[in-house]
């Protein structure tokens, strides 16, 4: 049999990060026995856990740990954390680290060090000097980068139940049609104005429904009123809202009708073909084509606009990325700084930026469709906050409760 001992500290109960943990070793086939126990008896007085893991092979035991760890598990015989060194650009080594995205540290030289730039599902290189680590993705690390390797000297901090309820409350966000509206929308507000009070950026992923459901006043609203800093989206999103800048459709139905336009359903390409007859987005802008939509509010207010484009675009429209590498880069890029992200009516691009936002981003997503909610959580975004509902009554609710400065 091999055995290791892990400890939890903090509101392991309530935050049912102890019950967790016993679920995942008992899956795996293994074993635990607790060794001490204490059970704080106040609200702000944390618990205790020390517990030995047995299994009946090193490999299983080695396989484990890294998931208990995800859920809050520490070792409890501290270790430096181990390194091996890239050998081949882009490619890392055997038995790499693959991150969470919840704040991580790493023991160097006996000193636990925080990890920069968290996401999920990357590895952890600590400088030449060893005083710092970073993440990076697989293909963005070097030839002689140290890369962690194994579990030991990794250290992973849970997110915690708190004690009062909140919206974005870890593990109380249920992906619900029978959600309060009110109430979510209230909340989502307040996130949004501390955030931006503290000078943090407010993140929106867009999905093309956006226009297509006439939503798109209330997001250039949002923009003028300084509640959007950052916009990921695809194609579709800006070659629609110029569309309907330009002819008042979206795939050729009319936005005031509500009724088809004759030959409407090339519109798009017309728009597309406009702009990419100008060469940029800026020109169609100077030019008086854009209108007060959704690209012309975020040229004219300084929103990073990051357009990562897929394999179905039409055009593409100028400034949408092709690669998908480059277009990754450019999203983490725009991404730090970021405190709240709203991701509405977008499952691809969604998906995409859950993956790349740590966990202390409060993030919402609003869609109609409840599967959307859950792909997110189930692909680890647990900080998600889902609200099923109608994305043009969302905004319009948001845009009427939202100061105007």
């Amino acid at each position: 049999m091999a055995s290791a001992e892990i400890e939890l500290q903090g509101h392991i109960i309530d935050s049912f990060i102890l019950p967790r943990v016993w679920g995942a070793i008992e899956e795996a086939g293994a074993h635990f026995h607790v060794r001490e126990m204490r059970i704080g008896t106040s609200e702000t007085e944390p618990s205790y856990a020390r517990i030995e893991v047995s299994a009946e092979s090193q490999q299983l035991l080695d396989d484990l740990m890294p998931e208990l760890q995800r859920l809050g598990a520490d070792l409890a015989e501290e270790q430096n954390v181990r390194t091996a060194r890239v050998t081949q650009a882009g490619v890392l080594p055997d038995d790499f680290y693959s991150t969470t995205n919840l704040a991580t540290q790493v023991r160097v030289g006996g000193e636990w060090l925080p990890v920069a730039d968290i996401e999920m599902d990357v590895a952890i290189v600590i400088a030449p000097d060893g005083k710092s680590a970073r993440t990076a993705p697989m293909h963005e690390v070097e030839l002689g980068d140290e890369v962690v390797v194994g579990y030991e000297g990794v250290r992973v901090e849970p997110q915690e139940r708190p004690r009062q309820r909140e919206a974005f409350g870890f593990m109380q966000s249920p992906v619900s049609s029978e959600r309060a509206k009110a109430l979510a929308i209230r909340e989502v507000a307040d996130a949004m104005i501390s955030a931006r009070s503290r000078g943090g950026k407010i993140l929106w992923v867009l999905g093309p429904a956006i226009v297509h459901t006439a939503a798109r006043d209330s997001v250039a609203e949002l923009i003028r009123r300084g509640y959007i800093q950052v916009i990921f989206g695809g194609n579709a999103i800006v070659a629609h809202d110029i569309e309907a800048a330009l002819f008042g459709t979206s795939l050729g139905i009319d936005l005031k009708t509500g009724e088809p336009v004759e030959h409407g359903h090339r519109n798009h390409l017309r728009a597309i073909n406009k702009v990419r007859s100008l060469g940029s987005l800026d020109a169609a802008h100077r030019a008086g084509l854009l209108g007060d939509g959704i690209v012309a509010s975020s040229l004219e207010h300084g929103v990073d606009l990051v357009l990562a484009g897929s394999i179905r675009d039409d055009g593409p429209m100028p400034g949408v990325i092709t690669d998908s590498v480059a277009a990754q880069g450019r999203m983490r890029e725009a991404a730090h700084g970021v405190e709240v992200a709203v991701m509405a009516a977008s499952m691809l691009h969604a998906i995409a930026t859950g993956n790349l936002l740590p966990a202390s981003v409060r993030t919402v997503v609003v869609d109609i469709n409840p599967a959307v909610v859950t792909k997110l959580a189930d692909r680890g975004s647990a900080q998600v906050m889902g609200l099923v509902t109608d994305v043009e009554l969302f905004l319009s609710a948001l845009v009427d409760v939202l100061p105007t400065r």
